[in-house]
């Protein structure tokens, strides 16, 4: 290569911005991709709760449509403002590269850096897509791929928000939907519940609308006296709508009863579960298990 005139200083200045905001913006998206992205298996809280703020939480697991929007906007939308703002320098830039190699290696390793980056978003979806492939195939089509399980349920009978002693046994002649949940969940608690509400929205009109009892993952922090609270935040109806919980060892012996599987961090109290709903019918018998998804959950209910 020839060697590339030096710019005039205003133009060596705009450059130097240019290249400068260039870089320090793909370093940004880089950590911005890698936060939403990255795969961490059991992470900490405060990572949960920061992709959860930043990015919303589609039920794979990975960004909502507004957190993809945010990645993918948010980048472009501050390269068009360089642009806008800098025009003359980058257009000097890639002047100068046909006959400078250092600036022509900084290029295309930002373009070769970008190409990278969205290669690696786009296996991360892919590998998130296979992991996700059973749970997947009962959600988008119950009707024919979740076999009826037809087992008793196990007991249930713990203190509900409004302070009566609430069982299984209690509603009988009725579907029942049972999940789990607890108060400072904010990932997958807040989304199941939700799916559980939406979907006895759309149950309605049948003859005998589920019940939901809610049992809570956290008996340590919520207690009796806490449930109240609990289903105020939750927007629970004030009927046929129960979250459970009492003495530690009694939630504690109905979760493994359920076969729920959890972790707790001691140090936080955080517990780590999947998205978990029971459908029972009538008759006491759990009739399937759903990883959620209101529509999914609604169709297993109509199949009772």
């Amino acid at each position: 290569m020839r060697s590339a005139p030096t710019p005039p200083p205003r133009l060596a200045a705009e450059e130097g911005v240019a290249l400068g905001g260039a870089i320090a913006l793909f370093a940004i998206t880089c950590a911005w991709w890698a936060l939403a992205l990255w795969p961490v298996q059991d992470g900490p809280a405060w990572l949960e709760r920061t992709r959860l703020v930043c990015f919303g939480v589609a039920e794979s697991g990975l960004p909502d449509a507004g957190g993809w929007i945010g990645l993918i906007g948010g980048p472009l939308g501050m390269f068009a403002i360089l642009l806008a703002g800098w025009g003359d320098g980058f257009r000097s830039l890639t002047r100068r590269a046909r006959t400078s190699r250092p600036v022509a290696a900084v290029l295309w390793s930002l373009v070769l850096g970008t190409v990278l980056l969205a290669g690696g978003g786009l296996g991360r979806v892919r590998q998130e897509g296979n992991a996700r492939t059973i749970a997947d195939t009962i959600v988008a089509t119950p009707a024919g791929a979740q076999a009826r399980l037809d087992r008793a349920a196990p007991a249930l009978a713990l203190i509900a928000h409004d302070g009566a002693t609430r069982s299984i046994d209690q509603l009988r002649g009725r579907p029942v939907l049972v999940t789990f949940a607890f108060a400072h969940c904010e990932t997958v608690c807040p989304l199941v519940i939700r799916d559980v509400l939406a979907a006895r929205e759309r149950l309605d009109s049948i003859d005998r609308p589920p019940a939901v009892l809610i049992v809570t993952l956290d008996p340590w922090r919520d207690t009796p006296s806490r449930l109240p609270a609990m289903a105020s935040a939750w927007s629970l109806p004030e009927r046929d709508v129960w979250v459970l919980g009492g003495e530690v060892a009694a939630v504690e012996a109905t979760l493994d009863a359920w076969e729920v599987p959890r972790s707790r961090d001691l140090r936080t109290g955080e517990v780590t579960h999947p998205s978990l709903v029971y459908i029972v019918d009538a008759d006491g018998r759990i009739a399937f298990v759903s990883t959620g998804g209101a529509d999914a959950i609604a169709d297993l209910v109509r199949r009772l």
